[in-house]
């Protein structure tokens, strides 16, 4: 965050002193160092969003500043790592996946949260609730198939992952992680076998399934037809199918893995009181709500409401809950660089 600082406690006491002997004078009062938080986090649709559902409407009327450090996660969580001896790290808040939230805290980068300090969290769902993180939003690994090229709808991700497929199947190359499991539970692994799936995978891959390098390039491929079935997150599909994009989604038998979305706290953020308030803001059910409507992505707290409609579009019935899987975040922390060097030398390669 080039160009940026935060004051020191001493610096703010000092300010403040400033500001009381300035307004004596006459002279304008300058914003208060506790009333700013910077959010680390995507940039596009999410940052965006974030300003419009919590920022604006919740955090700026109380008087609180909002700055953004938008990149995407592997150079934020780097920065974080490469601050982690500093007094004073440079971000309040910072946006990752649950997966990623688990390997900061086991890097000792995060600070344990303080519930009592967030009242919006009596109505968070237990699932959402991690020592180290919350849960902003959840989504769920489904079949995305075309009913006009997949006449005959997958039930079961061993039917989505099958060369039979040939070129009609796609494949995100970013999420290599979630294919493999997906293909795991299709084979009779498990969330922390993925090795059973491999040989499927390889056989869709030798059969000519087109691997694309981001969602968006994917998304192309379904709107041009390119291709007629892949596993994605249903909030995702949810998105694609109001810009027009023709799919349909099936929870499979297998389970649904789960993604959720989240946010911490750096050990040495320098306003922790503003990250506070900041997860209490995410939390509100008006602010859920809205992403519910602006990204398909489900509430994480109970007392939200979603529309009948909206929530048959981006939730899961009763059974298809019964078959929400969380992740094994150990295991895919500790094996990652294996999943990436199979994945690229042998699936890509």
């Amino acid at each position: 965050m080039t160009g940026r600082f935060v004051l020191s406690r001493r610096a703010a006491l000092r300010g403040a002193a400033g500001v009381a002997g300035a307004a004596a004078f006459g002279a304008p009062a300058v914003a208060q160092a506790n009333k700013k938080v910077i959010v680390g986090t995507w940039g596009g649709d999410y940052s965006r969003l974030l300003a419009k559902n919590i920022e604006t409407p919740i955090l700026i009327p109380k008087g609180w500043e909002v700055v953004k450090d938008e990149a995407q996660d592997p150079p934020r969580r780097a920065k974080v790592l490469a601050e982690k001896s500093l007094r004073r790290g440079t971000t309040d808040i910072q946006a990752l996946s649950a997966n990623n939230m688990y390997d900061m805290n086991e890097a000792g980068t995060l600070e344990p949260i303080d519930y009592a300090k967030i009242p919006n969290a009596a109505n968070l769902l237990p699932e959402m609730k991690y020592a180290w993180g919350i849960g902003h939003i959840y989504s769920g690994k489904v079949i995305l198939y075309n009913p006009k090229m997949i006449t005959a709808p997958p039930t079961s991700f061993a039917e989505a992952l099958d060369p039979r497929h040939g070129n009609k199947l796609g494949i995100i190359d970013i999420q290599y992680q979630y294919t493999m499991m997906a293909a795991a539970l299709a084979s009779g692994g498990a969330m922390n076998n993925f090795e059973p799936g491999k040989a499927r995978l390889l056989e869709c891959r030798k059969s000519g399934a087109r691997v694309y390098p981001t969602n968006e390039a994917l998304a192309q491929g379904l709107k041009n037809e390119e291709i007629g079935l892949c596993i994605m997150w249903k909030a995702r599909a949810v998105q694609w199918q109001n810009a027009g994009i023709p799919v349909q989604t099936v929870a499979a038998k297998e389970g649904v893995p789960l993604f959720v979305s989240g946010m911490c706290i750096p050990k040495n953020a320098p306003n922790k009181d503003g990250a506070y308030t900041y997860l209490d803001a995410m939390l509100t059910p008006s602010a859920q709500e809205a992403f519910a409507v602006d990204m398909g992505y489900n509430p994480t707290v109970k007392n939200a409401k979603v529309a009948p409609d909206l929530q048959k579009r981006i939730g899961f019935d009763e059974q298809e809950q019964a078959r929400l899987k969380d992740l094994d975040y150990g295991y895919l922390s500790s094996n990652d660089t294996a999943f990436k060097e199979w994945w690229d030398k042998s699936f890509k390669g």
